[in-house]
């Protein structure tokens, strides 16, 4: 499929898949993700011109597998549970996941995304499609707010502005009774940090997210309990301090682990948990 209408912004999804897509060809892959690959290979577009390094490749995969454990577990815990993923892309956490048939799922994105995402992913019983931009608050409407939910978000945060970060933080809980939020962050995010971090692709790619990338982030896991009261931190998990780093190549590796040992650098790869 043509993807040659995609704004910069809805380009970023195809970055995250791809990434998800080499990892399932590795000989020691982390999130093993093959329908990833299956959906790549029906795009038209020059993946390979993105230039993805082994660092993105590896962190891609590895905070997946982290946000599909904590969603397992939530899952297996509320049979009746409803899971939100916001800014889905073609994530296919849903089959990795395999919720209990009881479970709805709602996949929650820019309508041309929604669009490309419909025509490549298999059919699922009670997984949804929102077409919708999180800059409006109308993007629940769609979705039961009266069940345990399970709010993911994966790479999101980054291309939003703060006021769009926090209206979300704030919407979660006026529209959901209970449940988890859950979503990949980065620490603070200075200009000095954004270039570093995002010269890990070839020049299309980089100026497309370096463009887009709008959100400085924060230090304190605690601190989106400022924007929202009825938000309570229960987990700060570190992705560099997880077992799956030994798949890691020999270099990456070790630099990983060095970097585990620094909080500031521990920070860039977190998964934050928020029960409300």
């Amino acid at each position: 499929m043509d993807v040659g209408h995609f704004t910069p912004i809805e380009e970023t999804a195809l970055l995250t898949e791809y990434a998800r897509a080499l990892d399932s060809r590795s000989l020691r892959p982390i999130l093993g993700d093959t329908l990833a690959g299956e959906v790549v290979g029906k795009i038209d577009y020059d993946f390979a011109g993105l230039g993805v390094i082994a660092s993105v490749v590896c962190l891609v995969a590895l905070r997946a597998k982290m946000l599909d454990e904590r969603i397992r577990a939530f899952t297996t815990e509320h049979p009746d549970a409803v899971v939100v993923d916001l800014g889905a892309g073609l994530n296919s956490a849903v089959f990795r996941v395999d919720p209990p048939p009881s479970v709805d799922w709602y996949s929650v994105d820019l309508p041309a995304v929604i669009k490309l995402r419909d025509a490549l992913l298999p059919r699922r019983d009670r997984s949804h499609s929102v077409a919708a931009s999180l800059a409006e608050p109308d993007w629940t409407d769609a979705i039961s707010g009266d069940r345990p939910t399970m709010v993911v978000a994966d790479g999101l945060f980054p291309f939003l502005s703060e006021r769009v970060v926090v209206a979300i933080f704030r919407h979660i809980t006026d529209h959901f009774e209970s449940g988890m939020f859950v979503f990949n962050d980065y620490g603070t995010v200075g200009r000095i940090k954004r270039f570093a971090s995002l010269v890990t692709t070839r020049k299309r790619m980089f100026r497309t997210l370096y463009s887009q990338w709008g959100f400085g982030g924060f230090k304190d896991a605690h601190h989106p309990e400022t924007w929202n009261p009825n938000l309570k931190l229960v987990e700060e998990a570190g992705a560099l301090h997880e077992p799956d780093v030994a798949l890691f190549p020999p270099m990456l590796r070790v630099g990983s682990r060095i970097a585990a040992r620094f909080p500031a650098s521990a920070r860039n790869t977190r998964i934050l948990r928020y029960q409300f």
